[in-house]
């Protein structure tokens, strides 16, 4: 007869910290919060994980498909996890038939881990703005091509473009930087990010990994028919909690010159990716650096619209910064024809004016969002901050309910149908 050993053995889910990217896609989608990081690895907890699979789809390297089996006293801790540089190798059979008590040909069915819900202090599943999420691009998207230069294998591309775009004397500087590949293949689409390799070592005296940027150029080029793609980078003088810090990866992009080469991993990056339906409409919320995927779709419409392959397709945009000076490429949004793109500022640091964010001016604008929510052919883009991100999918839901709608039939469609698109960090 054959034996069962329950709950002895875990198939343990891992992250391979030699391919991870650090994109943070993983933990923001993970439902029941199983994932966690450091300053250098992104960790899975084995006490939490239920492998319900919900992040292998989004993440864009691949990093997160790995398993081990192991026996379930012996399970990577986090502690344990948070300082490698490779995976450890597969525990080999006979070992783990041994520490098991387990004879070849036996079945082992590891039981389920207890995976805590979230609830709110009342006792209420919080709401998951996460669960919206398509991992999946829209019908139309063209096809995207991933990993051509992955983090072991990266690429060098040239700085032909540095300048500040943000207002110029602000210390929160935002820097528009343009990078050229020469006659390497390096096609990308609107939505896609690449990853930037800092030269040098860090305090451990180990290298750099790559920090990934959204690309903020269109699918031709930022300059059109050139092999070259265009980043938006913010210099990170501040941690998020507002205390002191110069961001390695941030700090060195900015300084860049022209001339300087840069190692390049990617291009990363298969669902955040635009309609190329020409009728269909987008809805785009950012804040800050969050805007360059923003700029890149607008871009893309613009040229086409110029070409005259343009066929009514609506674009709004709501976005959000501290003050107008710390908001980038806001001079050349001025200049974009009003017909062609609904734009929305919200300003949270003004000076003598209300806080307002993104999520304010939604609802604002609701009656304009009720009919993008009742249309198939309408598409929602959300980038920026994860703190964010609830408020915004909030917003959403709100809008629908005040209007009659179910918003959780309208949310469920939005995900399957590759709709509603959260690029949150």
């Amino acid at each position: 007869m054959e034996m069962v050993v329950e709950a002895n053995v875990i198939n343990q889910h891992l992250i391979d910290p030699e391919i991870c990217i650090r994109c943070n896609t993983c933990e923001a989608t993970c439902p029941i919060g199983a994932i966690t990081h450091d300053d250098r690895n992104y960790v899975v907890r084995a006490d939490v994980c239920n492998g319900c699979m919900a992040c292998i789809s989004p993440c864009p390297t691949g990093s997160i498909d790995n398993w081990r089996k192991m026996p379930r006293v012996r399970a990577y801790s986090i502690e344990e996890q948070l300082t490698w540089d490779e995976l450890p190798a597969e525990l080999p059979a006979d070992q783990l038939e041994a520490e098991l008590g387990t004879a070849p040909g036996d079945a082992v069915a590891p039981a389920p881990p207890n995976v805590p819900q979230p609830a709110s202090e009342a006792g209420e599943p919080v709401f998951n703005s996460a669960q919206y999420g398509a991992t999946t691009p829209p019908w139309s998207a063209a096809h995207a091509y991933t990993n051509l230069h992955p983090p072991k294998s990266p690429t060098t591309a040239t700085v032909v473009g540095n300048f500040n775009c943000t207002e110029a004397g602000y210390e929160n500087q935002t820097h528009h930087i343009v990078l050229d590949f020469g006659t390497m293949p390096f096609p990308v689409l609107e939505g896609q990010s690449i990853g930037i390799v800092p030269p040098g070592v860090d305090a451990n005296g180990k290298p750099h990994f790559a920090r990934q940027y959204s690309i903020a150029s269109p699918r031709n080029g930022e300059r059109p028919g050139y092999n070259n793609v265009s980043l938006t980078v913010k210099r990170v003088l501040e941690d998020h909690q507002g205390r002191p810090v110069r961001g390695v990866a941030s700090n060195y992009v900015c300084d860049l010159k022209v001339g300087d080469k840069v190692q390049v991993v990617g291009p990363f990056g298969a669902s955040f990716l635009m309609p190329n339906h020409p009728k269909s409409h987008i809805v785009m919320i950012c804040t800050g650096t969050g805007s360059a995927p923003m700029r890149a779709m607008t871009e893309w419409r613009r040229r086409l619209r110029k070409s005259g392959k343009f066929e009514g397709g609506k674009l709004m945009l709501f976005f959000g910064a501290r003050t107008q000076q710390e908001l980038p490429y806001f001079g050349p949004l001025q200049t974009l024809p009003k017909d062609f793109i609904d734009i929305n500022f919200a300003f949270s640091r003004t000076p003598g004016a209300p806080k307002r964010y993104v999520q304010d001016v939604m609802r604002e604008r609701a009656a304009d969002l009720i009919e993008m929510l009742k249309d198939s052919h309408a598409h929602f883009y959300v980038c920026g901050l994860k703190s964010m991100e609830e408020g915004v999918v909030l917003a959403l839901r709100d809008v629908a309910a005040d209007a009659g709608l179910d918003w959780d039939s309208i949310g469920a469609a939005l995900k399957r149908e590759g709709r509603l698109h959260l690029e949150t960090y």
